[in-house]
């Protein structure tokens, strides 16, 4: 099949998915209303809450959400076909995706801002509060790792990204700084911040720096630490503005050379129901950890996100349009790697390296549209790993809130930030060097959709509470639930630790292992809290009917 017909499904999803079927659930189940005070505007301190334009925070949040995974995830799950991904991807994001980062942004919204953790102790259960927190804690750690070892993997790898990746650092900083300091014009703003990272870009080809494993995974440990204690305005924001036009160029070059090139799906549709890996279902479904629907993107929504809107009617184009945009890339990542093989087997050797994959396809489409191979191939490696660091700017500082939300009471040193922080980075550095990658991946993406299906199971009880159509988020929580409990036993039980027994990295799958069971037990837990609660909210709606009805008797 040509890839062409992979772009109409593209277009048919993002058309009807954002336009109709979006819009229709914004108005007539959420009421969104633009004259509501957000929290941004009433909680104003210049560090969290922040009023933000809608154009920066759409970047903000495309590339805060998107990281590797949209990328990674759909190339690793091509071991199945590429029809199963593309038919995941499509109906996942129309159907779940996008609701679930909308929703996640509007139910804070409607609750000052508050992360999950407090929402959960006011819709479920005080008890419900610290389980969430600890599997987020525990997840968190899985995301760490997982996109720590991306990051460093894909910069000590290729010597043309890292000056580029320091440029971007450092402009960063200079965004923030014209923006917030000196007042510049934005669009004076974004035409430096382009113009300096893409020439970093050639430069890096040129000069070719090359730096060891270890060496970089420390740099991408210390940039954690700095964002996770720096102000939101001062790097994260600015970084997240500035780097995602590298991520427009990635997705508009690849299409236009998707377009130009129209080559054939040279990989198969589908291979079998099971692979090396494990069955179809529910590994698949946990593989695409981005793209279709991720946890992640609720994290995001709920303690970044929210505190940025500026106005209820910026929710949509910023959350539901940027999960569009995620899909993009994914449905990119699918086409670059099902027509850069002759067949399975060439795949197959390759699929450990899956940046290495989308750098070369990629790569190739951007130079059907007249750049040179090395730029093309640098620019897009610049593109994953801008969407990588993207989480590790943000992974630590969530982890810093959710250790002293969880532990603060208890220890008081946990609230202090460095100390949070510190702790977080030191657990990160020992699972990438003792975990096998491929099965923390997989775990990672079991854990970012569970967390996806937690975010549902609140917004189903925000939208009992307040007596509107639950249904559009109560039967995907049920699916995601179901499928990830089953890929968090499997990996466990089929894979850390039959590897741990047979001496395959002890230390690391054993940990994984019982990281995975501890996450299954808090699972369903949390489940059994949440029946509670439904329960009790469906009874007080049932209530209100028939105390109006005795009234009018």
């Amino acid at each position: 099949m040509n890839s062409l017909w992979v772009l109409l499904w593209w277009v048919v999803i993002v058309v009807l998915g954002y336009w109709v079927y979006a819009k229709h659930v914004a108005k007539t189940v959420f009421d969104v209303d633009g004259g509501r005070a957000t929290p941004a505007k009433m909680y104003m301190d210049g560090v969290d809450f922040m009023p933000t334009n809608k154009n920066v925070l759409y970047g903000f949040q495309l590339n805060s959400i998107a990281g590797a995974a949209p990328i990674i995830g759909p190339i690793v799950a091509l071991q199945w076909g590429w029809l199963p991904a593309l038919l995941w991807l499509g109906l996942g994001v129309f159907f779940i995706g996008w609701l679930h980062d909308f929703s996640s942004t509007m139910i804070s919204i409607r609750n000052d801002g508050q992360t999950f953790g407090a929402i959960s102790y006011k819709l479920i259960s005080p008890r419900a509060r610290k389980i969430l927190l600890t599997f987020v804690y525990f997840y968190l750690l899985l995301i760490a790792c997982a996109f720590g070892h991306v990051i460093t993997k894909g910069v000590s790898g290729n010597p043309a990204l890292p000056l580029p990746l320091l440029v971007v650092i450092g402009v960063a900083f200079l965004v923030g700084h014209m923006i917030y300091k000196a007042k510049t014009n934005i669009i004076v703003t974004t035409v430096v911040a382009i113009v300096l990272i893409f020439f970093s870009i050639w430069l890096g080809t040129a000069l070719n720096m090359s730096f060891s494993y270890n060496t970089i995974l420390v740099c991408v440990l210390i940039f954690g630490y700095f964002s996770s204690i720096l102000p939101v305005w001062r790097f994260i924001q600015p970084y997240n503005y500035a780097t995602v036009y590298v991520v427009y160029f990635g997705i508009i070059a690849g299409v236009i050379g998707i377009i130009i090139g129209h080559k054939p799906m040279t990989l198969p549709a589908f291979t079998s129901w099971g692979t090396a890996m494990g069955p179809l279902w529910p590994l698949l479904f946990v593989t695409i950890a981005c793209g279709a629907i991720s946890g992640w993107h609720s994290l995001v929504s709920s303690t970044a996100t929210s505190r940025q809107i500026e106005n209820e009617l910026d929710v949509r184009p910023v959350a539901g349009g940027a999960m569009f945009a995620e899909f993009t890339i994914s449905i990119i990542a699918v086409i670059v790697c099902a027509t850069a093989f002759s067949d399975s087997a060439a795949y197959m050797a390759n699929v450990k390296n899956p940046v290495g994959i989308f750098v070369g396809g990629l790569g190739g489409a951007i130079t059907s549209i007249g750049f040179s191979v090395s730029y093309a191939k640098a620019t897009a490696g610049m593109m994953i790993i801008i969407l990588a660091l993207t989480i590790v700017n943000l992974v630590f500082r969530f982890m810093k809130v959710a250790t002293a939300e969880l532990m603060g009471d208890v220890i008081s040193i946990a609230k202090n930030p460095h100390v949070a922080t510190i702790v977080a980075l030191v657990i990160t550095f020992i699972l990438v060097k003792t975990g096998t990658w491929l099965y923390i991946w997989i775990l990672f993406g079991g854990a970012n959709q569970l967390m996806a299906s937690f975010a549902l199971l609140l917004v189903t009880l925000f939208l009992v509470q307040k007596s509107k159509n639950y249904k559009v988020a109560i039967y995907p929580m049920f699916f995601m639930y179901a499928t990830t409990v089953c890929a968090l036993l499997y990996m466990a039980f089929f894979k850390l630790i039959p590897g741990a027994l047979a001496g395959k990295k002890v230390f690391g799958n054993s940990f994984a292992a019982a990281i995975a069971i501890l996450l299954v037990v808090l699972a369903l837990i949390l489940a059994y809290d949440g029946w509670k609660a439904f329960k009790k909210y469906k009874s007080a709606a049932a209530a209100v009917p028939a105390e109006a009805a005795e009234a009018n008797a």
